[in-house]
């Protein structure tokens, strides 16, 4: 006999003004189960996991939890400002039960030592704090929404055995197709307000859904034909049996009234890059290129070739110097040292991690025609702008939407749908999976595999790189990178173990402990260091640096986000990216600065 669930909802119900998101939504979550709730950007996915947390009060339905069950929930967007530290943040989730050793255990495996000022951190490092906050506890429901958002390789590999670890039952939204087949037991799909479930993992899921639509259409397809029958019996038919005429007019408008009923499958995100004459056959060639910010070398003595047609994956922990490869590798950087020499005929469109070049008052039509009338060109040829919106999915009543009422997916979608309306032979992009949804993922991959052109590509997402890349330039630590036939899986067979977090390149570093002599003697005890003057002043004063030094950052990212900006002055671009780069570098330094400081301050004290 099955366990009764932990968690019930039933018939949920739930929209914002006339948009009805949840319309019969149920989920039901057993003791150890691994659920994946999957489904479209803005189609409801977290405003059910709020539901199911009680964070929600739903329109219709209802919620139950088993008395004495514990329950956590990670939100997307965590916030730490209530808390002076990283630490008292996570503390502040546990139950008077719970261990606070294991609390701080899993910041220290998520690289943080918990005395981090919230004000500082990253999208990435809040989203470390809010994991060991859901996880301390060891809950008897974890419900995770997109966990795997603005980590990094390692961070997610380490998040995988974790979990894998427990006895706690997940509920899981991703768009990790690797995280979501490893972790996955059973599927939850929400489709247009309601749920359908499948007893399988992530593996089988998406040969299921095209199943189920396929078999929507074939229904849909004999409800329209039966409609033609009825309507040509009536035209056409015995008109004296006027009883049975009766019955069928209330048949045909039953039949209509279905479906008008029935609610449509969202449409598929039809994708084509405007492609440019063909570049030479040589893209890139770097020789020897170094780059150091400081006394931190982040590029050493790479050399590697780009040849026409390949598709090059960059791959490293945050704060390797991906993006800085990248920019030298396409000319935005000048190395210290060595030489980048780029072919000809190049025409690079790149891609914008950030959305920063979007800005939020401009309208989505604007935005995709840059202000110029109502016609977007592709391929060299005009398309109206709201033909080309409908191929990535955005309807024509959204034409005079404000960006900044777009989804995280949505931008998304808008950034993409720029980016492949320019003419390019060599594309650049640099985490383009961020927010996109499973299907929009899908043709995304099928479109960058198919390119006749170049493409560099960095990110994380492990399943989107085996699927488009023929090659890898992987971090070996210490500014060292390394080229790789194949996908990332190939790379990680070549090598032995997968990319590796910055902590572990540091470890490494450490010389070995001496070997202990026959009768060794007893060593004196070490003497604390304490904080010398010129110590105590620069830990006083780094904070205030590190603050300018993040405002001079945003400040910098936000002229390299103008697109615009680099065609009007290129010199001027490559400066202004140089120094972004290395005023990225100089924050990272005097973070690391400020918690070798803080340590020794607490050992003195």
């Amino acid at each position: 006999m099955a366990a009764p669930p932990l968690l019930l909802l039933t018939d949920i119900a739930h929209g914002f003004g006339s948009l009805r998101l949840l319309d019969g939504a149920s989920l039901s979550v057993a003791p150890g189960e691994r659920l994946a709730l999957v489904g479209r950007n803005g189609s409801g996915k977290s405003t059910l996991l709020k539901v199911a947390a009680g964070l929600i009060e739903p329109e219709g339905g209802t919620r139950f939890l088993q008395p004495g069950a514990t329950l956590r929930y990670l939100e997307q967007e965590p916030d730490l400002s209530a808390f002076p530290r990283v630490i008292d943040y996570v503390l502040a989730g546990l139950g008077p039960a719970d261990d606070a050793y294991r609390a701080r255990a899993l910041l220290a495996d998520l690289g943080m030592s918990g005395e981090e000022a919230p004000a500082a951190l990253s999208g990435g490092e809040s989203r470390r704090a809010a994991l060991a906050r859901a996880l301390a506890p060891a809950p008897d429901i974890l419900l995770l929404d997109e966990p795997t958002n603005h980590l990094d390789l390692p961070a997610i590999e380490w998040l995988e055995a974790e979990l894998a670890s427990l006895s706690t039952a997940l509920v899981l939204i991703s768009h990790d197709r690797r995280f979501l087949e490893r972790l996955s037991r059973a599927m939850v799909w929400l489709d247009r307000g309601a749920t359908r479930r499948l007893e399988r993992g992530f593996a089988h899921f998406e040969e299921w859904r095209d199943q189920v639509l396929e078999e929507e259409e074939r229904d849909a397809h004999k409800l329209a034909r039966k409609i033609v029958r009825e309507e040509h019996w009536l035209r056409y038919g015995v008109t004296a049996r006027r009883k049975r005429n009766v019955r069928r007019l209330e048949n045909l408008h039953a039949l209509r009234a279905k479906r008008r009923e029935r609610v449509a499958a969202p449409g598929r995100v039809t994708m084509a890059a405007s492609e440019g004459a063909g570049s030479g056959n040589l893209v890139i060639a770097a020789d020897n290129i170094t780059k150091a910010f400081g006394d931190r070398v982040v590029v050493r003595d790479v050399s590697t070739r780009i040849i026409r047609g390949d598709r090059v994956g960059i791959v490293g922990p945050n704060g390797a110097g991906k993006t800085t490869l990248l920019n030298m590798l396409t000319g935005v950087l000048a190395p210290d040292s060595g030489e980048v020499r780029l072919g000809t005929g190049l025409s690079m469109v790149g891609l914008d991690q950030r959305r920063a070049a979007l800005d939020p008052t401009m309208t989505l039509s604007a935005a995709l025609t840059e202000g110029r009338g109502d016609q977007v060109f592709v391929n060299g040829q005009p398309r109206h702008v709201i033909g080309y919106m409908k191929d990535f999915l955005f309807t024509p009543d959204q034409a005079r939407t404000p960006l900044s009422a777009l989804s995280g997916g949505e931008r998304g979608r808008l950034m993409l749908a720029r980016a492949f309306a320019q003419p390019s032979n060599l594309l650049v992009l640099d985490e383009p999976t961020n927010d996109l949804d499973l299907e929009t993922l899908d043709l995304l991959q099928e479109l960058v595999a198919d390119y006749a052109g170049t493409v560099l590509l960095v990110s994380h997402d492990r399943d989107f790189l085996d699927r488009t890349i023929t090659s890898v330039i992987a971090w070996e630590g210490e500014g060292r990178w390394q080229d790789y036939a194949g996908g990332y899986s190939d790379m990680v067979a070549q090598r032995g173990h997968g990319v590796r977090a910055r902590a572990a390149e540091a470890a490494a570093k450490q010389p070995a402990a001496p070997k202990a002599e026959a009768a060794p003697r007893a060593a004196p005890p070490a003497r604390r260091r304490g904080l010398n003057a010129k110590d105590q002043h620069e830990l006083k004063t780094l904070p205030a640096r590190m603050e300018a030094l993040g405002a001079e950052v945003a400040k910098l990212e936000a002229r390299v986000a103008d697109s615009a900006f680099y065609a009007r002055d290129p010199a001027g671009f490559a400066k202004a990216t140089e120094a972004l780069a290395a005023a990225q570098a100089s924050l990272a330094a005097a973070e690391e600065r400020w918690l070798e400081l803080e340590m020794l301050r607490e050992e003195a004290g």
